[in-house]
This record gives structure tokens, C-alpha cells and sequence, in this order.
């Protein structure tokens, strides 16, 4: 593929930090785009995803599906030709993994309850 069809993209994460920026054919898929931002996670975060899935991916106020590809995520107005793509970050682990670490991280507690009638 020529060199001038690929699309540059950099992720913005939550503190204001980058990963890449890093060439794409436009038709990667978001998920290739969120397994390399897993296996490229700064390891001295204190909130990382586990898994692609644990990843949301915002371009021009829009969330990406996963099957979707870089060519279709494009936004059609204000792209400079050889302009860097940024994309934002979201970590939200799955729903179910964090009822689990809920319950284990649960402790009993006592009811305390006092009424005082006058």
C-alpha cells in the first residue's frame, strides 16, 4: 500500500498522556486499533485495561464499534492532508469482572442501628 494512503493515528489517555502516533491502513478495524493500544499501555498507569474490550475508543464525540474500520471512522471535515488523527481513550473494565472484585473485596457489616423515642 502506498505510503500516502495510510492514516496516522495517536490515543490520548485520561491523564493527558499519548500513545503513538502510529500508521494504519484505512481498513484496520478499531479492534486491531485496541489490541495495539493494550499490548502499548504505559505499564506505570494506575488504570489499565486488561483486555481490548476494556477499552473505549472517541473520535469527533462519536464511540467506535469494534468492526468498524479507521477509513469509516474519519471524520470528514477540519483533516489536514499528513495530519496526525487523535483519538481518545477510555478504560471501563467489563461490567461483570467488576461485580466480582466487588463482592470479594465486600466486607460483612454489622447493623448499627439505634432509635430513641421521646
Amino acid at each position: 500500500m502506498p505510503e500516502e494512503d495510510l492514516i496516522e493515528l495517536k490515543f490520548r489517555l485520561y491523564d493527558g498522556s499519548d500513545i503513538g502516533p502510529f500508521r494504519y491502513s484505512p481498513a484496520a478495524t478499531v479492534s486491531m486499533l485496541k489490541e495495539r493500544i493494550v499490548a502499548e499501555w504505559p505499564k506505570d498507569k494506575k488504570i489499565a485495561p486488561k483486555v481490548a474490550n476494556d477499552i473505549k475508543l472517541i473520535n469527533a464525540g462519536k464511540i467506535l464499534e469494534n468492526s468498524k474500520t479507521v477509513g469509516q471512522c474519519r471524520a470528514p471535515f477540519g483533516e489536514l492532508p499528513r495530519g496526525v488523527i487523535t483519538m481518545h481513550v477510555v478504560v471501563q473494565p467489563s461490567l461483570a469482572k467488576a461485580k466480582t472484585e466487588k463482592k470479594v473485596d465486600e466486607v460483612p457489616r454489622k447493623s448499627i442501628c439505634s432509635c430513641t423515642i421521646l
